[in-house]
């Protein structure tokens, strides 16, 4: 296990997570990367129920949460009820960011800015390869 991880719940090798994820959800999810715009599955609302981090299963998001920014990720304005999404100052590229990251395994999801439409005002703004979709 890298350093970089040592506080997640949920600890696997670099191996188990390639298998167990992919090599597109490991990129993003364990090497902090991004899926390309408008590729996800996820991209539109439409699923009814909620959606999952891919690398631990914990709930992310209710899809009454969700709406369409126009960004070319899944949006959404507030985490699931049951929170198990941290926040983190992100400085890379140059820019001033708030990452998205999941409690349970510290997995990469996306980033959220203050940009929102409704009463929250936030935009969270997650790659959908890391996400699995749960019906009710």
């Amino acid at each position: 296990m890298d350093d970089k991880h040592k506080n997640a719940l949920v600890q696997k090798s670099d191996e188990e997570w390639k298998s167990d994820l992919g090599t597109e959800a490991y990129q993003v999810l364990r090497e902090n990367g991004t899926e390309r715009p408008f590729s996800s599955q996820f991209n539109k609302p439409g699923h009814v129920g909620s959606f999952h981090c891919k690398g631990c299963d914990s709930a992310l998001f209710e899809s009454e949460a969700q709406f369409d920014s126009g960004c070319g990720w899944p949006s959404f304005d507030r985490p699931h009820p049951n929170s198990n999404i941290e926040e983190r100052m992100d400085r890379t590229y140059g820019m001033v960011r708030i990452e998205v990251r999941c409690k349970t395994c510290d997995g990469h999801l996306g980033h959220v800015f203050p940009d929102g439409p409704t009463a929250t005002r936030k935009r969270f703004c997650i790659n959908g390869v890391c996400l699995v979709a749960k019906t009710r």
